[in-house]
């Protein structure tokens, strides 16, 4: 009796660690200004996260940050999650008297960790620059400029194929927006590039919501507890699409979900059947989108999860939503509701098969959500049984 006691005792402690462990998790990655708890050295606006995990099971998080956007003191900073505790911020990139913007993270095939990012005094004039570790991020090598016309993944991290072939989304905001696609087959030491990819103006067309969102006026903080909420209305012509996250949708198919400023105010995909070499011309889907960054990622198990701002013309709330096809999706959690702006996610499948998420909060901090894969909505995969990348 006495061993089946201390078996059972044994048995619950492990299902009670096993459900601690798989607990959701949501939390500053470091305490903004308003709160008052802020750390010396942190800045007013952050923004642009990008998140990987590590090798050994951390978690490195980059992002930019200073007195505004665009500000020439704005430079890519990045903390690191070990044994369930975040490092303070530490500057991992800065430029000579202009911005840094976007910066992105990832391994490539021969295990190095890469930071791309971009500077300069606005998108138009972007250049691409990077930095590699063989550390995981400990230390980094001197920063190098990306060739002339590369700008390196703009947004969303780039997709790995299991031959080392990197698929990247980039695009280009001078007058008309367009998407490009930048692939890599030598670990990124050399690049070709397909585009532009954008939506025709014959397919942009508003539904009754997105009219609705180009009328409404914004709120005064005096009504929403002292949080201004921005308005994005939806665009009176057809702009164009940017920052594509690219996933992988069985064989040689992939499929990318772009950000768009256009009079539908939707997400758009395309798609290439040949590993990412060409692509197809961009049509909208369902989701709306007030003119804001997204992310989406393959499970293991076939499903895509996309993490956008369920909105025409606000960057709130920001919503997951679980795909079996890649267009159709259903949202299953809503990580921000209230008043004031959630915006710019990025999303990655950890190790264990939880989702890592980031997101700018109010452009003050980046939060940081572990999801369990059992809180991913079930839905019918169509292609689950297609072999995995």
């Amino acid at each position: 009796m006495r061993v089946l006691r201390w078996m059972m005792i044994f048995l619950l402690a492990s299902a009670f660690a096993s459900a601690q462990a798989q607990k959701p998790v949501a939390e500053f990655i470091f305490p903004p200004l308003s709160s008052g708890k802020a750390l010396p050295g942190t800045q007013r606006n952050n923004h642009a996260s990008t998140v990987v995990e590590l090798k050994n099971g951390d978690i490195l998080v980059a992002w930019f940050a200073g007195t505004r956007e665009g500000a020439p003191d704005v430079a890519i900073y990045g903390a690191r999650l070990h044994d369930g505790l975040w490092s303070a911020p530490v500057e991992l990139a800065r430029a000579n008297k202009v911005a840094c913007w976007n910066p992105v993270l990832f391994h490539t095939h021969d295990g190095r960790l890469w930071l791309y990012y971009k500077y300069g005094t606005r998108p138009s004039t972007w250049l691409g620059a990077r930095k590699w570790s063989g550390d995981e991020g400990h230390t980094w090598s001197k920063e190098e400029n990306l060739p002339t016309g590369i700008l390196g993944p703009i947004k969303d991290k780039p997709l790995v194929l299991p031959d080392g072939t990197i698929v990247s989304g980039s695009s280009v905001e001078n007058g008309k927006w367009n998407a490009w696609i930048e692939r890599s087959t030598d670990n990124g030491k050399t690049w070709t590039k397909f585009g532009p990819i954008t939506v025709p103006d014959s397919l942009d067309i508003p539904n009754a919501a997105a009219i609705a969102a180009g009328q409404e006026k914004p709120l005064p903080a005096s009504e929403t507890g002292g949080v201004y909420t921005k308005i994005y209305p939806p665009s009176k012509t057809t702009i164009g699409i940017i920052q594509p996250s690219v996933v992988w949708m069985g064989r040689h198919h992939l499929r990318f979900f772009a950000r768009s400023r256009s009079r539908a105010a939707r997400i758009a995909i395309a798609d290439s059947m040949d590993d990412g070499r060409t692509w197809t011309q961009a049509r909208f889907i369902d989701l709306p989108n007030p003119n804001s960054g997204i992310d989406a990622v393959r499970l293991r198990d076939g499903r895509i999860v996309l993490a956008f701002n369920d909105s025409y013309n606000k960057r709130t709330p920001l919503n997951l939503a679980v795909s079996a096809d890649g267009k159709h999706f259903r949202i299953f959690r809503t990580l921000e509701n209230g008043p004031g702006q959630y915006s710019y996610p990025a999303i990655i499948q950890a190790a264990n098969g939880d989702l890592l998420v980031t997101y700018t909060w109010r452009r003050e901090a980046i939060k940081f959500v572990r999801l369990p894969l059992r809180d991913v909505r079930a839905i019918s995969a169509q292609n689950a049984s297609a072999q995995r990348p």
